[in-house]
């Protein structure tokens, strides 16, 4: 499923063929079932991507426990990873980002499941599918403006918006000028602001 560093649907794509991909390297081997290169993997990555689960999750025990599933996919999936298609420690990071949100996502339905469970016990109507239904219908909106930046600026937003990465952190991370970043988030967000006629 994870052919490619991608974050909440977006491709995002590298800036700079030519960089040196140590992590990337690294995957080449894990795909070849080398455990040193999982484990010098693992010491690379594992704060980083902590740090990134912890995030979202907020609660230590359950960021514990998607970091190792993260590793654990991330054992079994290496092959998937295109070096064309991006740079080895965002593919990584991408991972624990999606395995962090769809945590968030089976709490979230495991306690819709106790709110409904409990207005059936109180006997009181409950139906939530039109604001479900919305909030998809915005989803997809926001999706398909996405869609329509340029490789670049898309990048920008997807780190910082669905990553949770800072100005400087994406620069660091894509390997570009932090007035870049800057430039290209604005850039993409004022024209993410035409795409949904959403004014200023």
């Amino acid at each position: 499923m994870m052919d490619a560093m991608v974050i909440d649907g977006f491709a995002l794509p590298d800036d700079g063929p030519d960089r040196v991909d140590h992590v990337g390297d690294l995957l080449r081997r894990v795909a070849d079932g080398d455990r040193v290169a999982f484990a010098e993997l693992y010491d690379t990555l594992s704060s980083r991507a902590f740090g990134l689960i912890l995030r979202v999750l907020v609660d230590r025990s359950q960021s514990e426990e998607v970091l190792q599933e993260v590793f654990l996919e991330i054992w079994q999936s290496a092959g998937r990873f295109a070096p064309n298609k991006g740079q080895g420690r965002s593919w990584v990071l991408t991972i624990a980002h999606r395995r962090a949100v769809d945590r968030v996502r089976s709490s979230q339905s495991s306690a819709d499941r106790d709110v409904r469970a409990g207005f059936r016990d109180m006997g009181v109507a409950y139906d939530d599918v039109s604001e479900k239904v919305e909030m998809r219908i915005e989803g997809r909106r926001v999706t398909e403006a996405l869609a329509t930046l340029p490789d670049a600026q898309r990048e920008a937003i997807a780190l910082a918006y669905f990553g949770g990465y800072s100005q400087s952190e994406i620069a660091t991370l894509v390997g570009a000028p932090l007035g870049t970043i800057k430039t290209r988030m604005r850039d993409g967000l004022s024209r993410l602001r035409q795409e949904m006629g959403v004014e200023k």
